[in-house]
């Protein structure tokens, strides 16, 4: 769901596709390109390229170029499960690492936990720095397989521009009920 524009698409870059034959795919493909595109986190030049084409291809086109979107940490990902992998530092460090890799690599924004969302815009000194959340669970929620975690209202009062409710809507009894009341918990911080 979004906080303030009309309407988002977000698509996958196509498993079969690198991640910047996947944007460009969706920048040139036959549907309407999307207005957000994931990126992977692959190496600083290869997002930057992948910027690059995307926006080389949107003005060669008369497209209106997608913002390009770079995954940080995934929401079910907490200190302990780093640790297990051998990375030291805590989610917030790792977010903040990415999210100015992304920064600097001319993406336009970050997938990152509600959690970080403060902590993004304190730091990322970019004009329209979009942070979409997943990990947004209102009050009556499971968490599910969620480890970093805020309601709508709370996700919103942090910053978010984007947010991303899946399961709680979708495994509902009532889905368009269950949207109601996220929307009426996106006015409760």
């Amino acid at each position: 769901m979004n906080g303030g524009a009309d309407h988002a698409a977000v698509r996958q870059p196509s498993p079969q596709a690198p991640a910047m034959g996947g944007c460009l795919a969706a920048a040139q493909g036959e549907q309407a390109p999307p207005d957000l595109l994931p990126e992977g986190p692959v190496g600083v030049e290869e997002v930057r390229r992948a910027a690059e084409a995307v926006t080389e291809t949107a003005q060669r086109d008369g497209l209106v170029r997608p913002h390009l979107i770079a995954v940080t940490v995934l929401t079910s990902i907490d200190h302990a499960t780093l640790s297990q992998i051998g990375i030291a530092s805590s989610p917030e460090e790792s977010v903040l690492r990415l999210a100015q890799l992304a920064a600097d690599s001319g993406i336009d924004g970050v997938v990152a936990s509600p959690a970080e969302v403060q902590a993004i815009r304190a730091n990322i000194i970019k004009p329209r720095f979009l942070v979409v959340t997943p990990g947004v669970r209102p009050a009556h929620a499971d968490r599910d397989d969620q480890k970093r975690v805020m309601t709508p209202g709370g996700a919103l009062s942090a910053g978010a521009d984007y947010l991303v409710i899946g399961r709680p809507i979708t495994g509902a009894k009532d889905p368009f009920a269950a949207a109601q009341a996220v929307l009426a918990e996106m006015n409760q911080p």
